[in-house]
C-alpha cells in the first residue's frame, strides 16, 4: 500500500458515492467485514505454511484470495462481484457448519452472522475491496501501521452514534493494564468487551513479559470477552487478529444472562478489567439471572456482580464506573457496595475528568481497582485534573497515556493532597465508608465550582441518577423511623 496513512480518507471518499450507505456508523461496518475477511485470509496463509493437513472452514470459492485479490485487474466487478457478496458470499459464510471446529474457524461464521453488505454499486465495491487488498499485512511494519490506523477507526466510533458506547480512549486502556501489571500464566477478562481496546492493552503489557517459548503459548490463550453486539464483536475479533492472536477466545454472548450462582472456579478468572455498559437496562427477565439482593435495573450494577463472581481467590480487578455507582442508595447498589468493602479489598478510586469519553459522553466517571484478598482495610481516593493547558478532552484533544503522569508517580509514593481547601488525594478507612459515610463512596470529587457543561441527554441521566439516589435514601430513612416507632408501640 503506497501511504498507509490515506487508507481512511480514501475508503470515505469512494463510500460517500454509494446510495447503499448511510452516515460513518455504516461505512466502518462495511469496512468491518471487508477487513476481517483480508485479515484471516494472511492468517490462514501462515497457518497453511505452519500446518501440515490445514483445510479452511471457507469454501474456496469464499476464500479472499479467490474473489478479492485483484493483481490482474479481471476480479469480479459491478453487478457480478454483488450478486456474489449478495448471494453467495455472505449466505454461506453466516450458515457454515461450525460445530466441533476450533474457535478459530467458528469465529468465521460469528463474525458473519449479523453482518450487513451495504452497498448497491459493485464497482464501488470493487475499489473498496482492491484499497484493502493493497495491504501487506505480512510485512511486520505495514502491518503495525495499519495496526495504528485500525484504532483511528476504531476512534471514529466515537462521533458515529450509539456505536461511540463500544470504545474506551486508549489511554484509559492502558492505564489499567499497566496499573494492574499483567504476568505470564494469568487470565485476564472483560464481560463487555466491545472492539477490544482492554484485551489489547492487556496484551501489550504482557508480551514484555514473554523470555521462553512456552511464555509466547500463556501470553496466547491469555484473554477472554464477550460481546453482545455484532457490529463491536465483528471489530473486536479482527483487532486481535492484527495483533497476533490466532484463536481469540471472544463469544458473540450476554455476559448477563447466566444464572450468578452458577459459575464455579473454572468461570474465574486472575485480572478483570473492563468498562460495563452504564445508563442503560436489560430487560426485567434479565433480573432473574441474579441473587435478588443484587437484581438492578441498571446495567453497570449487574456487571459489578457478575465481576464479583468471576473474579479468582487473590484476584485483581480494574473497572471504569460512572459516579452514580459511587453516591447511589438503592437497595442494589448498597448491596453490591456491602459486598465489594466486605469481601473484596477497594483500596483505589481513580477520579476522572468528565470530558475523558467526549464526545460519546460527559458523565463523570471513575477506575475502581480492587483486589480478592479479603475485606477492605482503606481506600485511597485521587482525583485527576484537567492536564495544564486543557479546558476539555474532545476528539481532536483526547486523553493521552502521559496526562495520567500525575497518578503514577502518586501511586508508588501515596500522600494525601489538599488543594485550595478541596481533597485531591485522601485516605478513608472502612469504618468511615461503611457507618460515617454509608456507603456513599462519592468522595474528592472535583469541586462544585468547576465549570461544566453538559449534553442535555447527560444532564437529564445525571439528574434522574441523583434523584433515585435521594428518593433511594428517604425511604431508607423512613424504614428506620417506622421500625423505631413499630418497636416503641410494642
Amino acid at each position: 500500500m503506497s501511504n498507509v496513512g490515506s487508507f481512511v480518507k480514501r475508503f470515505r471518499d469512494v463510500m460517500r458515492n454509494d446510495a447503499g450507505v448511510n452516515g460513518d456508523a455504516q461505512r466502518i461496518e462495511q469496512i468491518a467485514w471487508i477487513l476481517f475477511l483480508k485479515v484471516y485470509d494472511v492468517k490462514e496463509q501462515a497457518w497453511e505454511l505452519t500446518e501440515e493437513n490445514y483445510r479452511s472452514i471457507m469454501p474456496e470459492q469464499c476464500r479472499w484470495r479467490n474473489w478479492a485479490h485483484n493483481p490482474d485487474g479481471k476480479a469480479p466487478t459491478g453487478d457480478t462481484l454483488l450478486k456474489f457478496v449478495n448471494n453467495e458470499l455472505f449466505p454461506t459464510l453466516k450458515n457454515l457448519s461450525v460445530a466441533g471446529r476450533p474457535i478459530r474457524e467458528r469465529i468465521v461464521q460469528a463474525v458473519f452472522a449479523d453482518a450487513n453488505n451495504y452497498m448497491k454499486d459493485g464497482v464501488l465495491l470493487r475499489q473498496i475491496v482492491d484499497i484493502v487488498d493493497e495491504l501487506d499485512l505480512e510485512d511486520y511494519e505495514e502491518s503495525h501501521a495499519f495496526g495504528n490506523i485500525y484504532e483511528s477507526i476504531l476512534k471514529d466510533l466515537q462521533s458515529a452514534g450509539s456505536a461511540g458506547e463500544f470504545y474506551t480512549p486508549r489511554a484509559v486502556t492502558d492505564f489499567m493494564a499497566q496499573m494492574i501489571g499483567p504476568q505470564i500464566g494469568e487470565t485476564m477478562a472483560d464481560f463487555a468487551c466491545g472492539t477490544g481496546g482492554f484485551i489489547v492493552s492487556w496484551l501489550k503489557e504482557l508480551e514484555k513479559k514473554i523470555k521462553l517459548t512456552g511464555d509466547y503459548e500463556e501470553y496466547q490463550n491469555s484473554v477472554y470477552g464477550i460481546e453482545k453486539k455484532q457490529f463491536p464483536y465483528l471489530l473486536c475479533i479482527t483487532n486481535l487478529l492484527l495483533n497476533g492472536l490466532d484463536s481469540p477466545k471472544i463469544y458473540h454472548d450476554n455476559a448477563l444472562i447466566k444464572d450468578l450462582l452458577d459459575y464455579t472456579e473454572k468461570d474465574q478468572f486472575d485480572v478483570v478489567l473492563m468498562n460495563p455498559p452504564y445508563g442503560g437496562s436489560e430487560k426485567e427477565d434479565v433480573k432473574n439471572h441474579f441473587p435478588k439482593d443484587l437484581a438492578s435495573s441498571e446495567t453497570a450494577d449487574l456487571f459489578m456482580a457478575v465481576i464479583m463472581y468471576r473474579l479468582k481467590q487473590n484476584g485483581r480487578a480494574a473497572v471504569v464506573l460512572p459516579d452514580g455507582f459511587l453516591f447511589g442508595t438503592d437497595n442494589a447498589k448498597i448491596n453490591i457496595k456491602t459486598k465489594l468493602l466486605k469481601e473484596f479489598d477497594l483500596h483505589t478510586i481513580i477520579r476522572l475528568p468528565g470530558s475523558v469519553f467526549s464526545p460519546y459522553t460527559s458523565i463523570t466517571t471513575n477506575i475502581l481497582f480492587f483486589d480478592k484478598t479479603g475485606q477492605t482495610k482503606e481506600t485511597w481516593y485521587y482525583r485527576l485534573d484537567m492536564p495544564e493547558g486543557y479546558k476539555n478532552f474532545s476528539k481532536t484533544k483526547p486523553m493521552k497515556i502521559e496526562h495520567f503522569d500525575p497518578v503514577k508517580e502518586w501511586w508508588f509514593d501515596r500522600k494525601e493532597i489538599v488543594i485550595d481547601g478541596f481533597d485531591k488525594a485522601k485516605k478513608f478507612s472502612y469504618r468511615q465508608l461503611v457507618e460515617e459515610q454509608e456507603y456513599n463512596l462519592d468522595l474528592c470529587g472535583f469541586p462544585h465550582e468547576e465549570e461544566e457543561i453538559l449534553d442535555p441527554y447527560d444532564l437529564i441521566q445525571r439528574y434522574q441518577n441523583k434523584r433515585a439516589s435521594l428518593n433511594a435514601e428517604i425511604d431508607r430513612v423512613l424504614e428506620q423511623i417506622t421500625s423505631i416507632l413499630e418497636g416503641d408501640d410494642q
